[in-house]
């Protein structure tokens, strides 16, 4: 608490000693105080400004604190539900809110916090099922990506499943990022706010070989700067990409089919050819082991099979 309290005091000056204005819209309270102060004490930061640039700003930004009331919060979290977000991902989106403007009634900017009269407090979420792909369901959706017409489909649903990486971190990377002497590649923001690195197989040194032949062809030379999979016309990171993959999932049948899920697939092989939760956990770029424990349910017959190895190596019937 000492630590917390004088980190408190260091920043005190700079963000509460200017005079609290009676009115201040939401944009310039998060833009001028809370941000600043985000930066300077939380490592996750970055998603509060990414969440409040995309989800909150284009709705309250212009609005004056005082002025968001109970009913504009229950409104907001209908239209996210209406827009296709899930309501985990939603619960995220209110949370964070919650959290800026208890923050602007700690600091005077509110008298109080709205979201205490909200209708909606959290939304349901049930039980989330982890979707993986059969090794037939993979062979099905990699033939479908060979048959788009977008140019890098094929190779870039191939090095997802093979490195397990985040579709983000292979859509924005870029050849000065990746070393093929030592099987790496760099990965300096990850979902976590830190830097990683995936590890690539021989089989994704290959596909990233193949990568390089498809950019040539396509008139596109490899320099060290330029992005790995790049768009030939604006020569910037594709941003489709994801558009051609669920056309690819439904000429393959596989309609619930999440990107994310390759993801999942990669950690079930890993743990079914037996890899331990602590090696999935550095392969995934997990910072908390709790986020890769929930793979271990994904192969429930792998749990027997290791007791029947047991079980054969004590042969009782010689006792």
């Amino acid at each position: 608490m000492g630590l917390i309290r004088d980190l408190f005091e260091s920043k005190k000056e700079k963000y509460f000693l200017t005079p609290v204005p009676t009115a201040i819209c939401f944009e310039e309270f998060f833009d001028h105080k809370y941000y600043p102060f985000s930066k300077a004490t939380k490592r996750r930061s970055h998603l509060d400004l990414y969440v409040f640039d995309k989800h909150i700003r284009p709705i309250f930004g212009q609005m004056l604190l005082h002025d968001i009331k109970s009913e504009h919060l229950d409104v907001w979290m209908t239209q996210q539900l209406d827009a296709g977000y899930k309501p985990a991902t939603i619960n995220k989106h209110s949370s964070m809110l919650n959290r800026m403007l208890n923050v602007a009634v700690q600091w005077g900017y509110l008298d109080k916090n709205p979201f205490k009269g909200v209708v909606i407090k959290k939304l349901p979420t049930g039980d989330y099922m982890q979707r993986f792909l059969s090794l037939n369901e993979i062979k099905s959706l990699l033939s479908a990506c060979k048959r788009s017409k977008h140019p890098y489909l094929h190779l870039f649903v191939k090095l997802l499943l093979l490195t397990g990486a985040r579709k983000s971190e292979l859509r924005l990377a870029k050849w000065t990022s990746i070393d093929e002497q030592k099987g790496e590649l760099f990965v300096a923001v990850s979902k976590s706010g830190r830097s990683r690195t995936i590890v690539l197989s021989k089989k994704a040194l290959d596909v990233l070989e193949k990568i390089k032949l498809r950019s040539d062809a396509l008139g596109m030379p490899i320099t060290r700067d330029s992005w790995v999979f790049a768009n030939p016309r604006t020569h910037l990171p594709y941003t489709s990409l994801h558009i051609a993959f669920f056309k690819a999932r439904e000429s393959a049948g596989l309609n619930s089919v999440r990107i994310h899920d390759l993801r999942h697939t990669y950690a079930s092989l890993l743990i079914n050819n037996g890899a331990s939760i602590y090696e999935v956990q550095q392969l995934l770029g997990h910072y908390n082991i709790s986020m890769t424990e929930r793979y271990a349910r994904l192969f429930p017959n792998t749990l027997q099979e290791r007791v029947d190895i047991i079980a054969d190596s004590l042969d009782f019937d010689l006792i």
